[in-house]
């Protein structure tokens, strides 16, 4: 099966780590994978040293707004980006396309008008309150070639909102990671935790993602002045970068909030890190403070490799932490109870053990990339067999007429 898999973007972020995992583990012998995506960013460059065929496309500039000239411009974007991926789907052929978010999912389907060709849309996002949401979902009912996969039941809900036939359309996966890079290892902590000057008594709280107000890292600086207070020991490692949008706006806020409550000495910024294993080692506490949520994927990284994990009670947190057993949850949004949380685990080893013992086990048995893969091609071969038997039908409605001509 020949399969092209679109993303609309060249950057690296949530998205593109699963679907790098996915494309290093499909059964080449089953699946002939290409890939569609834009030259700018990092992305093309991870591929390629995959040894995939990558084709390059116009990127795609589109965003949730409710001024009509950037809608305007955004409705030129998309037009633009449409008939360059028409053209390279034409050329590939492929007998599905998988597109690797929901705007990438808009332009496969627009861009196979007429084509016959199976899109599936991967749900990596919530949908906000916007018109255009509601224009989504009825755009993905309207497309009887659209199927979806959403990374949680949380997203598979938002998707669906209040169009309910949609829920037979869409394949809950949850997403997981590589276990064998994520895995306990004192050295690579250790050595991490030397490189950052860290004494054997310091509480190292750690926050790992891209830079942008979704992920909550402002709140967790405020929460964390807190902290310092009663626990002088605590250092904060923010670990990521400003990707999208008007993010680098969002991380001069969080510099300039270190300096006002005056904990530069305590919180670190480390910027984008490629070591991302080697830093879960090092941390005491992971922090997921995000208001919004698809999944977590940065939870399960913590928990495979023994580190604790405090998370906003958001999306689909819940769907892979259980409170008190295989991490702590709290209400998203509350500084108070964020830096309750951080003293109440940082003076208590116990419970942190307690944690990272339940948490790995749970991600080893539930979380493993072989369980992903298994269930990803099963969901492709129910696909074409869909696609196969319809034509099958079609091809004797044909014959019977002609019988009876």
């Amino acid at each position: 099966m020949r399969v092209l898999f679109y993303n609309h973007t060249g950057q690296v972020s949530g998205a593109e780590y699963l679907l790098l995992m996915i494309l290093a583990r499909l059964d080449r012998a089953r699946f002939q994978p290409v890939v569609l995506c834009p030259e700018q960013g990092p992305l093309q460059q991870r591929l390629k040293e995959l040894d995939l065929p990558v084709v390059t496309v116009a990127g795609l500039d589109a965003r949730f707004t409710f001024r009509g000239d950037q809608l305007f411009r955004y409705l030129k974007s998309f037009v633009h980006v449409v008939r360059d991926v028409r053209r390279k789907v034409i050329e590939a052929n492929p007998d599905l396309i998988h597109a690797n978010s929901i705007r990438a999912g808009l332009v496969a389907t627009a861009a196979t008008f007429n084509l016959k060709t199976r899109v599936v849309w991967h749900l990596h996002d919530l949908l906000p309150r916007h018109p255009l949401s509601t224009l989504i979902r009825a755009y993905a009912f309207l497309s009887s070639r659209a199927r979806m996969i959403a990374v949680s039941r949380a997203v598979a809900d938002n998707f669906c909102g209040s169009f309910s036939v949609l829920q037979s359309r869409v394949k809950v996966i949850l997403n997981a990671i590589e276990l064998d890079r994520f895995q306990p290892d004192a050295a690579a902590g250790k050595k991490t935790r030397d490189q950052l000057h860290l004494g054997a008594g310091d509480l190292l709280i750690g926050i790992v993602g891209q830079l942008t107000p979704r992920k909550g890292q402002l709140e967790l600086v405020r929460a964390f002045a807190r902290v310092v207070t009663d626990m002088p020991n605590a250092i904060l490692l923010i670990v990521g970068a400003p990707l999208f949008n008007r993010d680098q706006k969002y991380a001069e806020l969080i510099q300039t909030a270190i300096k006002e409550l005056g904990v530069e000495a305590t919180v670190r910024l480390t910027g984008a890190r490629s070591d991302i294993p080697a830093v879960m080692q090092a941390l005491d506490l992971l922090v997921v403070n995000s208001t919004v949520e698809p999944f977590g994927l940065v939870a399960l990284e913590a928990m495979a490799c023994n580190t604790p994990v405090i998370a906003a009670l958001s999306g689909g947190i819940p769907e892979i932490i259980e409170h008190n057993w295989t991490g702590w949850l709290i209400p998203p949004g509350d500084e108070a109870a964020l830096a309750d949380a951080i003293l109440y685990l940082g003076r208590r080893p116990e419970v942190r053990c307690k944690l990272t013992v339940q948490g790995q086990n749970h991600v080893a048995s539930y979380f493993a990339a072989d369980r992903y893969l298994a269930d990803l091609e099963a969901f492709y071969g129910s696909i074409c067999d869909q696609r196969a038997i319809a034509g099958e039908n079609s091809a004797l409605g044909q014959t019977e007429a002609a019988r009876f001509a």
